[in-house]
């Protein structure tokens, strides 16, 4: 690609620059952006406001130098920019080492970018899409509010997903996020919870963590569902930016497996350890029809255990049942494709049914490379679809919780 010596000797006009020079060069390149009408400036610098008062002053001043040409800084102390479906990517890490994620419905809004890279490409093994990312950095002038207030107007995104260490502007917080969320899904991980966290995050960012009970109670009032880490935060976003509100509490559980079953039956009701939903409790004239559809030893009480003689077309019939039973408010499956009977086309089953209903379904997939491309081929076809059965549970709580808050006279 042509390179050029200066801003000056580039013949067009330029509306973004990443500056990745050390911290001494950095207000002479901000000043040659401001005389070349440069709108944006990523600076992915360090050294800057993390660093203590002397950088809170050069910090200070950039954006001083900025604000007389009308320009915008992103960071300093930033990952920048990746939105999958035009291209943009001004990530510095490798997609060899980062594979990033395809086109889809997540916004993320990072304070971190190690948390940013490494769950994104987490998603990115799984099949999840993402919208855009923008990484926050020391926020010396563009900060979450802004982005999150801009987000809430673009289409294609489904939720927003934020990882943050501390508010900006914790009031006009609160107040945005109470009118975006009756709009579209937020969730958020507040990080520097304990006074470690606190001290910690305040050397990352130079960031000063605001009261923890204060924090939990504005994100409940304000409709943001609290995440207590980033693997939550990813699986919470994605499965509310996918599914509909289900119009209860009421879920139906079907596998191939006893244990899985179990399993999900304590996570969904369980009195520790659980999301607090309930199993969907069947009507004798639905059980018989269930029982005419599978082997006699299989078990139609709920959860619905197909035993491992399960075979496409019973997942088929069972699946059909479920949609019309009234009581059934979502659908949470095991997707495992060891049994004799079942292979990788029980996706194609799960994907029909998900489209074909209003109601919520969730799958989780455990296992090796077959569960894997389960779990990537649901993903893509915007089926939340988990390695683990509490992260299915867990995800599919999150969207209940939504509903809840949204409709309670579902509930």
């Amino acid at each position: 690609m042509p390179c050029y010596p200066s801003l000056d000797a580039v013949p067009e006009p330029v509306d973004l620059a990443v500056v990745a020079t050390p911290v001494s060069a950095v207000p002479r390149v901000i000043q040659d952006c401001v005389r070349r009408g440069v709108r944006v400036a990523i600076l992915v610098a360090g050294g800057f406001g993390e660093t203590g008062e002397e950088g809170r002053q050069r910090e200070e001043e950039l954006v001083r130098i900025a604000r007389t040409g009308g320009m915008r800084i992103l960071g300093p102390n930033t990952l920048g920019v990746l939105v999958p479906r035009s291209g943009l990517d001004t990530l510095f890490i490798v997609r060899e080492k980062a594979p990033r994620p395809g086109p889809g419905p997540i916004a993320f809004i990072s304070q971190s970018g190690a948390i940013a890279v490494t769950r994104m490409s987490a998603a990115a093994w799984e099949g999840i899409g993402f919208h855009s990312f923008v990484g926050l950095g020391n926020r010396a002038d563009i900060q979450e509010n802004e982005l999150l207030a801009y987000l809430a107007t673009q289409p294609g995104v489904g939720s927003v997903a934020m990882y943050l260490e501390s508010f900006a502007d914790g009031a006009g917080f609160f107040d945005l996020a109470r009118e975006v969320s009756t709009r579209l899904p937020l969730s958020l991980v507040k990080a520097g919870r304990s006074p470690g966290g606190a001290k910690a995050a305040s050397l990352h960012t130079g960031s000063l963590s605001g009261s923890e009970r204060v924090v939990g109670g504005v994100l409940r009032q304000a409709g943001v569902y609290r995440a207590y880490d980033d693997e939550e935060l990813i699986d919470v976003a994605w499965a509310m930016a996918c599914l509909p509100l289900p119009r209860g509490d009421r879920v139906a559980v079907v596998v191939s497996a006893g244990g899985h079953g179990v399993m999900l039956a304590d996570f969904l009701e369980a009195a520790e350890h659980s999301v607090g939903l309930r199993l969907a409790s069947f009507s004798e004239r639905t059980q018989e029809k269930l029982r005419r559809e599978v082997l006699p030893f299989a078990s139609v009480a709920n959860p619905i255990d197909l035993t491992a003689s399960a075979t496409l077309p019973m997942y088929e019939r069972v699946l059909s049942i479920l949609a019309e039973e009234p009581s059934v408010d979502a659908v949470l499956c095991s997707v495992q494709v060891e049994p004799p009977g079942l292979d990788e086309r029980l996706v194609d089953v799960i994907i029909a049914y998900a489209r074909a209903t209003a109601k919520p379904v969730v799958a989780a997939s455990i296992g090796g490379e077959a569960s894997l491309r389960v779990r990537r081929a649901l993903n893509r076809a915007g089926v939340p679809a988990y390695p683990s059965l509490w992260r299915a549970a867990r995800a599919l709580g999150a969207v209940v919780e939504r509903a809840r808050r949204l409709h309670p006279e579902w509930f």
